[in-house]
């Protein structure tokens, strides 16, 4: 009975010091965590429809935007317009009125009181089982007399290509002969979402310095000869989950953590990290169920009796990070992303390079791959394409790489240097330090 007695005091003991050491790291996470407060994108989420949606209008020629929000199968942008919980299908109509967007939406009665909480909207209102919400909708729009209705069909703008098949059949049925006033919402959505207001910078510009310190901090923990390339990833995966932050991309691939050839999107393996290896790591996350980060951190593993990296691997690091840097040199609103990725293509040919089949950059915002130009199309025997021959404007966000890619036993390895910038009135900034010299890890 005794024994009993002295294992339950014990394990007693063990339980509290366990809770009190799982509250100290909540504790601490709380601390450290830049976003354990109150959701920023409801009033965000308002300003962008007040601010940048009525700009966007203007610039697409549109003068109304109808989108169908529905639960299980919503529309990519049911978020950005307060329809991230329609139940029955509802219609959400922007249409401007002089320099001012408005908005009327028809909302399943079922989401009518939740919907008005919001106060996003300037109309709602309520449909019963026995309406019917497109026609309501279509006759609304046919009052407005507009020239041209935007609906999120798209060939090339995924998150402009929310509306189903049988939802046009049905909206066109409705819109009668004003059918043929129906246009892809795709230059819209472009316009809109790839300008990101102020605030939203810099709530990236906090996730961007988080995730660079969670890749520093995982390098630490490796042991040549010990350490996997999934080991690094766990600990980063780890890092997410202590901090209820959400994954930027598919959870299966990031991070890409890659010690040996190039493997391009993809898993992190068991491969162990051994000398002479270069390892890169590839992570984001998403804050607040909204903003996600894409940025790489290099690693060079010493070899005995190294102090450094050889000759050869340094040269390759300050070639990909000088074209990285000529890149950021030359970006400011008004030059297009197939003249960036031009600067750096001949740089990487100048300096012996193979060719890499990757784009310079890409928008990153909402999704890790957003809305906005492309910073590609000098690749070899391709045409740039419209996305590429985009102008840069004032408040858009990318994450871009500097190359430089060499053969090594088994395959090719590229250094690609990828860092966060957002574009500003004259130029362009980091939204975090970037990384300057390899990380060394030593025996």
């Amino acid at each position: 009975m005794r024994n009993f007695i002295w294992v339950l005091c014990l394990s007693l003991i063990y339980w509290g010091c366990s809770e009190s050491d799982s509250h100290s790291r909540q504790e601490e996470n709380s601390i450290n965590n830049p976003f354990s407060g109150p959701n920023p994108w409801p009033e965000i989420r308002k300003k962008r429809i007040k601010a940048v949606l009525p700009e966007a209008m203007k610039r697409a020629e549109v003068d109304v935007w109808a989108l169908i929000c529905r639960e299980d199968n919503n529309d990519p942008l049911a978020m950005h317009v307060g329809g991230e919980n329609a139940g029955g299908t509802s219609f959400y109509i922007f249409y401007l009125d002089g320099d001012e967007a408005r908005s009327m939406v028809f909302s399943s009665f079922g989401e009518v009181t939740a919907l008005r909480e919001l106060g996003l909207h300037d109309s709602i209102s309520s449909v019963s089982r026995a309406d019917n919400v497109y026609q309501l909708a279509a006759d609304f729009i046919a009052k407005l007399e507009p020239n041209a209705v935007a609906i999120n069909s798209s060939r090339s703008n995924k998150l402009a290509d929310g509306l189903s098949y049988s939802q046009y059949l049905l909206l066109a049925e409705a819109m009668g002969e004003m059918s043929d006033r129906l246009v892809s919402s795709e230059e819209l959505v472009y316009e809109w979402l790839s300008i990101k207001l102020p605030e939203e910078i810099e709530i990236m510009r906090e996730a961007a310095e988080l995730t660079a310190q969670w890749e520093i901090e995982a390098y630490e923990t490796v042991i040549p000869g010990e350490t996997r390339d999934a080991d690094v990833a766990a600990f980063l995966k780890n890092k997410i989950k202590e901090y209820g932050f959400e994954d930027a991309w598919n959870p299966d691939q990031n991070p890409s953590v890659n010690s040996g050839v190039d493997r391009g999107h993809s898993h992190a393996t068991d491969k162990i990290i051994m000398p002479g290896d270069v390892i890169q790591t590839d992570f984001g996350i998403k804050v607040y169920g909204v903003w996600v980060t894409d940025i790489q951190r290099f690693a060079y593993v010493l070899k005995e009796g190294e102090e450094a990296a050889p000759e050869d691997i340094q040269r390759y690091w300050e070639v990909a990070v000088r074209g990285h840097r000529k890149v950021f040199e030359n970006m400011k609103p008004g030059v297009s992303g197939y003249e960036l990725d031009k600067i750096q293509r001949e740089w990487m040919s100048e300096n012996g390079s193979l060719p890499v089949p990757w784009s310079t950059g890409h928008p990153v915002g909402y999704v890790a791959h957003d809305v906005g130009p492309s910073l590609g199309g000098g690749q070899a025997g391709i045409t740039p394409s419209a996305m590429a021959l985009k102008p840069l404007r004032e408040g858009m966000v990318f994450a871009y790489d500097g190359f430089y890619a060499w053969e090594i036993e088994g395959g090719e390895k590229t250094i690609s240097v990828e860092e966060m910038v957002a574009v500003t009135a004259d130029g362009a900034m980091y939204l975090t330090k970037p990384q300057e010299e390899l990380i060394l890890i030593g025996q």
